[in-house]
């Protein structure tokens, strides 16, 4: 990778060319921009066959196209050759082609650049992965910037850092970021990530918490080489960690404590294996038993075996091989003899508590509404109340409704009642709770001024009930709307 101030010269050269995700999307147009999500470059090569830097860089670097070193000079001024050198551009025949993809990255405050390795599969373009490929912008690590909390912390840590995205976005709240990884050509990029973004990072070389040894952070946020493979599968590193089954997941929840201050969180973006005769949240309670963890997990997808095979051989470059389909008996038959069933995807978030630990592991499938680090932070405050309260003093407190919750009713046209009052939330995750008139009129009246406690027994005059009773009656449905975001 370039050094030194060949780094300044490329960043002046892609803020020259405005090289920024608002101006590749209105270059590319919304149909080009659709088709190559997914992985079709023809209209977006029609869409910058004219001139203009902007259009050279988007060929060169996201449509992996040859462009003439006449326009790769002029978009790049004083650069082809130092980047030839470099290894990240290749020339043949008067032509230049980028062997790296310098990717424009950014949230609503940023424009980045992030250095990765060329999208693989381009125009059904296939071929076998190499072990130390660098992957770019994905689903999972959208995912995963948007589950991290983003409140102002001092020390961070991407764990697995691979290109540096984690990183760039925990640089915006943190004031200091290590970042780590075990594959030597994704330190150097992310090193590159980092320079040319202008964002300090200590990046440095060794294995899951191995670098950071008798380390603590207040945040850790990690998409872990998680994939659950046969041993002697050939390894590669963004997504392989060589350990048996879903022990990656396991070590770095066994492991994550020793790393937090108290209060520090650990957000991870991972799957887990479901094995027959067991529930899935028993078994990843084991992985808890004994940390000083608060932990809420969510189950966000299930696969079945032959689901998942068939996605991480595609993702390894192997659906075209001569041996896809001894490959693929061969993983399914790993999987029966090790009685995995399925494998769930999901999140982990967790904090280290030194209270006696708080776990909610639940499926949700249903809507989200990102970014969820929000709702994240929001569940370890509610928890930290929750906490040791017994009913009497949590009827005691002052709720406030959720910001963004909103009550829908059913019922025949002129009906006295509803047959049905749904709460439904708008953000983060998207839940909705049946509730019946009390809960409703409890949530509605919920503004800050009166407790619980007191709201109940209002309730109980206006509708002849004994407050005594209404109160032992609903003190667990407070509890449960405390712990389930509608009331805040």
């Amino acid at each position: 990778m370039i050094e030194g101030a060949y780094v300044q010269d490329l960043r002046r050269a892609l803020t020259r060319a405005d090289f920024t995700v608002d101006a590749v999307f209105a270059l590319l147009g919304e149909d080009a921009h659709r088709a190559l999500g997914r992985n079709q470059t023809v209209p977006a090569r029609r869409a910058t066959a004219g001139r203009g830097d902007l259009a050279t860089l988007v060929r060169l670097f996201a449509l992996q196209v040859a462009v003439d070193r006449e326009r790769a000079d002029a978009a790049l001024p004083g650069l082809v050759d130092p980047l030839l050198a470099a290894g990240m551009l290749q020339a043949s025949g008067g032509e230049v082609r980028a062997l790296v993809d310098v990717r424009p990255y950014g949230d609503e405050a940023h424009d980045w650049w992030v250095v990765c390795d060329p999208t693989p599969g381009l125009d059904v373009r296939q071929a076998p992965m190499s072990p130390e490929y660098v992957l770019g912008i994905s689903e999972a690590s959208s995912s995963l910037a948007q589950l991290t909390i983003r409140e102002p912390v001092g020390r961070a840590l991407d764990l697995g850092t691979g290109c540096g995205v984690q990183a760039l976005h925990l640089a915006q709240h943190a004031r200091e970021v290590v970042a780590t990884d075990v594959n030597p050509r994704a330190l150097a990029m992310a090193r590159l990530t980092a320079e040319l973004n202008e964002v300090d990072m200590d990046v440095r070389d060794g294995s899951l918490f191995d670098p950071v040894a008798g380390e603590t952070f207040d945040l850790i946020a990690t998409n872990p080489p998680f994939v659950i493979s046969p041993p002697g599968s050939e390894v590669l590193v963004y997504r392989d960690s060589g350990m048996p089954g879903d022990n990656v997941v396991r070590h770095l929840v066994e492991n994550a404590a020793a790393h937090l201050y108290d209060g520090g969180w650990c957000q991870i973006l991972a799957n887990w294996a479901h094995r027959k005769g067991t529930v899935w949240q028993d078994g990843l309670e084991e992985w808890f038993a004994g940390q000083p963890l608060d932990a809420w997990v969510v189950q966000r997808e299930l696969v079945d075996p032959s689901e998942y095979v068939e996605m991480w051989l595609a993702d390894a470059g192997l659906a075209s091989t001569p041996d896809y389909v001894s490959r693929y008996d061969a993983w399914l038959d790993w999987f029966a003899e090790v009685g995995i069933e399925a494998v769930g995807f999901g999140w982990l978030s967790m904090r280290k508590t030194p209270e006696t630990p708080v776990r909610r592991l639940e499926e949700w499938t249903g809507e989200v509404a990102p970014p969820v680090g929000p709702a994240v932070a929001a569940w370890g405050r509610r928890t930290e109340l929750l906490r040791g309260l017994d009913d009497e003093a949590l009827l005691g407190h002052a709720f406030r409704h959720a910001p963004d919750l909103v009550e829908e009713t059913r019922g025949p046209a002129g009906a006295e009642h509803p047959e049905s009052i749904v709460l439904r939330l708008q953000q983060g995750v998207r839940r909705a709770r049946q509730v019946d008139t009390v809960e409703a009129g409890l949530v509605s009246a919920s503004e800050g001024d009166l407790s619980a406690g007191q709201i109940l027994d209002a309730l109980a005059s206006l509708l002849d009930r004994d407050a005594a009773d209404l109160r032992r009656t609903y003190a667990g449905s407070v509890r449960d709307l405390v712990a389930e975001g509608f009331l805040t």
